[in-house]
């Protein structure tokens, strides 16, 4: 079969070429269990490069933010403002420690949290806001800690695409008590499953450590800061492995070349789409000036949900995967439970069923991007 009649995936998850060195070395080193050296590099890495005050590894996304909602001390009765359209984690953390999620709409150029919408939701039951930096591209932060301060609500960072971003000079993830990272597959860095934890107010990092590790000190013991471990608080098993840690540091590693290979995939997609987009009445990624995105996603607004569907036919009968992607989390089963009704979240129902995501993954080549280009442009 060839090169032109091969599948293109919506996704292929790239790799360094220190991968499989790195993990051969963590299986010599005898230590295959969390905390080890390769994982200690990663925080390490993330500690300095952003400049928070601890940084924790987690085996997902999902983890990290149930850590930030133990953190955040999220009782039942409690409110948590979350974007409708974000992936199910971002309140499923909070509501399985009884917390009611509460659905904002997001904008409609970036897609993001709708900062002008928050401060009507804040009720005496509000304990955090979740902002979700969708497509790496940062939420209008000035306007969202300004409501935490006033409000004295944490604000946490769901910045599963978001690695590496900025906001006006400063990096995602640097501005809320708290900010996640994932480490999945589809993400720019990845481990396959993994996540971090980014603890920026000083005064939650030790108690992250002890819910990270099951309620115990033992980080305390292994540091020699006490005699022995023991039970201390609630937590669970947070740690990913040795063997995960050391995919992940290769990643890291390679961050830089990854993220320029990244924004030539991007840009191409742009500039080969501009002019056919404009002409189909279709949308484009917005990206503000004062944002500097991560090169996460490349995603079209098609003109309507009909659309959308014949599109992705016309794609797969090329060979092609395209998606769309996040469905109203109000409108979700789930969702409805918890009050949400049709209508609630506007841009957020308008966008959901308009959204394609196209083929993006760090080792695409360009012959690959030529026929996706190419397809898209047959389509009237």
């Amino acid at each position: 079969m060839s090169s032109s009649s091969l599948p293109i995936p919506f996704n292929r998850p790239g790799y360094t070429g220190r991968e499989i060195a790195y993990m051969q070395e963590a299986m010599q080193s005898g230590h295959l269990s969390g905390d080890g050296a390769f994982t200690k590099r990663c925080h390490a890495f993330l500690e300095e490069r952003y400049a928070c005050k601890k940084a924790l590894l987690t085996s997902s996304c999902t983890d990290a933010l149930e850590m930030a909602a133990i953190l955040c001390r999220i009782a039942p009765g409690d409110e948590v403002i979350a974007p409708s359209f974000s992936f199910v984690t971002s309140v499923n953390a909070f509501v399985l420690h009884g917390a009611r999620p509460v659905f904002a709409d997001i904008r409609p150029d970036t897609l993001n949290l709708d900062e002008t919408q928050v401060e009507t939701l804040i009720t005496k039951k509000t304990r955090a806001i979740v902002a979700v930096h969708y497509a790496g591209v940062g939420c209008e932060m000035d306007a969202l800690m300004d409501l935490a301060r006033r409000y004295q609500l944490p604000l946490i960072e769901d910045n599963a695409h978001g690695l590496d971003g900025k906001y006006r000079g400063r990096y995602l993830g640097t501005f809320g008590s708290l900010a996640t990272q994932s480490f999945h597959e589809t993400k720019n860095i990845t481990s396959g499953e993994g996540g971090a934890l980014l603890i920026n107010d000083a005064s939650l990092a030790e108690r992250a450590e002890i819910i990270r590790e099951k309620g115990t000190d033992r980080s305390r013991f292994f540091r020699g800061q006490v005699d022995k471990y023991s039970w201390v608080d609630v937590g669970s098993s947070f740690l990913p492995s040795e063997l995960t840690a050391a995919f992940l540091y290769a990643q890291l590693e390679a961050l830089d070349s990854i993220q320029r290979r990244r924004k030539a995939l991007w840009l191409r997609y742009h500039d080969g789409l501009r002019d056919w987009a404009e002409k189909s009445g279709v949308g484009l990624p917005c990206v503000p000036e004062h944002c500097e995105q991560t090169y996460h996603m490349f995603y079209l607004l098609m003109p309507s949900l009909e659309t959308r569907q014949a599109f992705i036919a016309h794609l797969k009968e090329q060979g092609i995967q395209a998606v769309f992607h996040y469905l109203p989390l109000h409108l979700s089963v789930m969702g409805k439970e918890f009050g949400g009704q049709e209508g609630a979240c506007p841009v957020t129902e308008d966008v959901s069923d308009r959204l394609v995501r196209l083929p993006f993954y760090s080792d695409m080549t360009p012959a690959e991007q030529e026929r996706v280009i190419n397809a898209i442009l047959q389509f009237n």
